[in-house]
């Protein structure tokens, strides 16, 4: 399976989104708020790209895998 430019962007955001949540469960240290501020417009963008990659990502695992790319 081959991965486009949209796909990797989607599980950058994904991985950042998940250690983010990691700092926030073991260590109450939300990094986003930190660096952009606390629900700030900026910080809200960023949840929400996070959440729409992990949109994607969802399609990207069940919507592509019933395909024959090649």
């Amino acid at each position: 399976m081959k991965f486009s430019a949209i796909d990797w962007i989607a599980i950058v955001l994904v991985i950042i989104g998940g250690l983010n949540w990691g700092l926030i469960g073991l260590f109450k240290f939300d990094l986003v708020a930190a660096i952009f501020g606390n629900m700030s417009g900026l910080s809200r963008f960023v949840y929400d790209l996070v959440g729409l990659a992990a949109l994607w990502m969802l399609y990207v695992a069940f919507g592509k895998m019933g395909r024959n790319e090649g």
